[in-house]
């Protein structure tokens, strides 16, 4: 079947895309003996390094690993954006700003038994659109319907327990736990499960909350591949740490340093969402909208003089540079070095939250990730995986066609 311009055959198998949030790497190599199961897919089954889409953010990502597109192509290019028609900063997650169907939403009207599982509330709308299946987020799973979400009693017939808060590391276990039990119950032929990620913003890798926590996940794992499932595993960014010398975070506000030169600009900050505790809306990536156009060059040369700022392009270059959609980025698209942030000015953020220890992700230094599979590839995705120029977003493609 073809979608979006790619081919997504049937598989006897039921296929299984997960995307960790934030789960770069270096987590799954300094967990090694917390992880028997995803070390021996590394090992018996397909590893390689792929990259995400930018802005290393959730939705473009999300939307991009379900459409099999870049943002260019489905319109996903952050979880907010200025809306020039309506002349509103606003969230990205209604379905209304995709441009194409989802692989789930197609494969579901098309004869194929869809789950979608997600930790978030915020993507189920998108991720839902057109879905004849199941879609519920962990967030809410009290609240799911058989008419909202395709299923009900999630807390007290699937699960036998109450949700976790979102802020709750283990929300994310949840998620990958629900989907191992819809397995357990009845028969699917393609599952999405998404998480969130609390603990990647909090924990570095290695460090004991990020152990416990992937130990736990990977307990899921390994039921899932018990269950005969073929099983990918990827994720939609990575994570720095974001701080100066004394464990404050490195931010420059440049909204306000642009004001301050005498250049009006509207700063938007595509990483906000309602779930900002944990980044308090600083990440590595930002987008601005100039009042006056003839101070675009003065713009670009002054961001670019900023320590930290690593690239400032136009509309036009960012277009070409990382396939974005031109209606929704404004006039320059700002990416940060490794250890810096990109904000508005200092009021307009709650940085009580990130005091110390603030990470985040956005730019091109959070876009590598791990791409997992329980099983081996045949011998020409197993290629296509070790040149190292596949995407997260292929996901759903080596999972149709890779075995």
């Amino acid at each position: 079947m073809e979608i979006n311009n790619r081919n997504y055959p049937r598989q006897k198998k039921t296929i299984i895309g997960i995307c960790m949030d934030g789960t770069s790497y270096p987590y799954y190599e300094k967990a090694k003996h917390v992880m028997p199961n995803l070390q021996r897919f590394i090992n018996e089954g397909s590893f390689g390094l792929v990259k995400s889409v930018i802005p290393s953010f959730t939705n473009p990502n999300n939307m991009a690993i379900v459409t099999g597109v870049t943002p260019k192509v489905n319109g996903i290019c952050g979880n907010f954006y200025w809306d020039t028609q309506l002349q509103e900063e606003v969230m990205m997650n209604d379905p209304k700003y995709l441009k194409v169907p989802t692989i789930l939403s197609e494969l579901s009207h098309n004869d194929r038994k869809v789950a979608v599982v997600t930790a978030k509330d915020k993507l189920r709308k998108m991720l839902a659109h057109n879905l004849n299946g199941i879609c519920f987020s962990a967030e809410f799973a009290n609240q799911a319907t058989l008419e909202e979400n395709g299923i009900e009693n999630v807390e007290s017939e699937l699960m036998g327990k109450e949700r976790p808060g979102i802020y709750d590391p283990y929300i994310s276990v949840y998620c990958i736990e629900a989907g191992a039990k819809l397995l357990q119950r009845e028969h699917y032929d393609v599952m999405y499960l998404t998480t969130t990620d609390f603990v990647q913003h909090k924990y570095a890798p290695g460090s004991e909350g990020a152990n416990d926590f992937l130990a736990k996940i990977d307990y899921w794992l390994g039921e899932l591949d018990k269950l005969g499932a073929i099983v990918g595993v990827t994720a939609d960014h990575g994570m720095e740490a974001k701080t100066n010398a004394d464990g404050s975070p490195k931010v420059q506000f440049i909204e306000k340093l642009l004001n301050e030169q005498g250049i009006s600009t509207r700063v938007i900050l595509p990483i906000t969402d309602p779930y900002v505790v944990h980044h308090g809306a600083l990440g590595g990536y930002g987008t601005l909208y100039l009042d006056d156009k003839s101070q675009l060059e003065a713009a670009k040369a002054y961001l670019l003089s900023l320590d930290g700022i690593e690239k400032v392009l136009t509309n036009d270059e960012a277009v070409e540079a990382y396939e974005l959609p031109s209606d929704r980025i404004g006039d320059l698209v700002i990416l940060s070095d490794a250890a810096t942030t990109i904000g508005r000015t200092p009021e307009w953020h709650d940085l009580e939250k990130v005091k110390e220890g603030l990470r985040s992700h956005g730019s091109e230094h959070c876009q590598v990730v791990p791409m997992i599979f329980n099983k081996k590839l045949n011998s020409e995705y197993a290629e296509k995986l070790a040149s190292g120029e596949s995407r997260n977003f292929d996901l759903f493609h080596f999972l149709s066609n890779g075995f």
